[in-house]
């Protein structure tokens, strides 16, 4: 039974910056798109990047182009979403899913989800 935990959600103030992991067991990520969602109170979940395990090449939403990167960890399962310059909009719950493709439409059903990891971004 495949499954994602993210970890790296936390309490940052403007300005600042976190790293996301998203860690995949029981199944390889090799073949996978892995995607970014967050969701914040009252909003809709929002599709914000995608990494392709294949060649690693990545796609951002336009709400954080420039400011978050997506990249594989050392550790072959493992996702990382390095978020910098992070913005009190930002603040949302996070969670990654794993899928042949990358899809930010909200009723795709994505194969694997995570449990999600909160991030806050306040002074």
């Amino acid at each position: 039974q495949g499954q994602l935990v993210e970890s790296g959600g936390d309490l940052v103030q403007p300005g600042g910056s976190l790293r996301l992991s998203c860690a995949a067991s029981g199944f390889t990520l090799d073949y996978y798109v892995i995607g970014w969602f967050r969701q914040a109170p009252g909003k809709v979940r929002e599709g914000i990047s995608c990494i392709n395990m294949s060649d690693s090449s990545t796609l951002y939403a336009d709400s954080v182009k420039g400011r978050f990167t997506d990249s594989r960890g050392a550790a072959k399962n493992t996702v990382y979403l390095q978020m910098n310059s992070l913005k009190p909009e930002d603040t949302a719950y996070y969670y990654c899913a794993a899928d042949p493709v990358c899809s930010f439409e909200r009723n795709y059903v994505h194969r694997y989800w995570g449990q999600g990891t909160q991030v806050t971004v306040s002074s």
